[in-house]
C-alpha cells in the first residue's frame, strides 16, 4: 500500500469555499480525490456533477470527496457555483497534488501533443494511504464503481 508523503498530506490546498486546507483535514475516515483535466468541459462536468449528486451516499459510508484540477481558484469557484455542486474543489495551480499523485501525462488532441491531467481517482484512508486507485478513468459508471469500493471497506 502506497502512502502519501506527509508533506503532501499536510500541504495547504486552495478550496472553493475560500479556505486553504490540507487533504488530511478533509479526511474523516476515508477520502476520495478525483482529478479532472479542465472545469466546464463535458466529461469533467459530468464526473463532477455525479460525484456531487452522490456525496451524501459517500458521506454515509464515512467518506468525503474532493475534486482537483489545475484551473484557477476563480474558475473552480465559478464551475462549482454554476452547477450547484455540494462538494469542494481544489485549485492545484502549483501542481503539487498533480505531481504527487502522478496524474500529469502526455496527451494528444487534434494531432497536438501536450502535458495535462489524466483523469484519475484515488481512495485514501485517514493516514493518507492509497487504498485504491483508478487511472485513465472513463466517466460512465465510474462514480458507481468508486462508491461500491467505498461501501466495501
Amino acid at each position: 500500500m502506497v502512502k502519501l508523503d506527509n508533506k503532501i498530506w499536510q500541504h495547504e490546498n486552495s478550496l472553493t469555499n475560500g479556505t486553504a486546507q490540507p487533504l488530511s483535514a478533509l479526511c474523516d475516515q476515508y477520502l476520495v480525490v478525483f482529478f479532472y483535466p479542465r472545469a466546464n468541459t463535458p466529461g469533467c462536468t459530468t464526473e463532477s456533477n455525479e460525484f456531487s449528486a452522490r456525496l451524501g451516499e459517500f458521506q454515509a459510508a464515512g467518506c468525503e470527496v474532493v475534486g482537483v484540477s489545475m484551473d484557477s481558484l476563480k474558475k473552480q469557484q465559478n464551475f462549482k457555483t454554476k452547477y450547484e455542486m455540494s462538494l469542494e474543489l481544489i485549485a492545484d495551480t502549483d501542481e503539487v497534488l498533480c505531481q504527487a499523485f502522478d496524474v500529469i501525462k502526455e496527451k494528444k488532441m487534434y494531432g497536438k501533443t501536450f502535458m495535462g491531467i489524466e483523469r484519475s481517482t484515488f481512495l485514501l484512508d485517514r493516514q493518507g494511504a492509497v487504498l485504491h486507485d483508478w487511472r485513465k478513468v472513463k466517466v460512465p459508471g465510474h462514480v458507481d464503481e468508486v462508491l461500491t469500493q467505498v461501501k466495501a471497506l
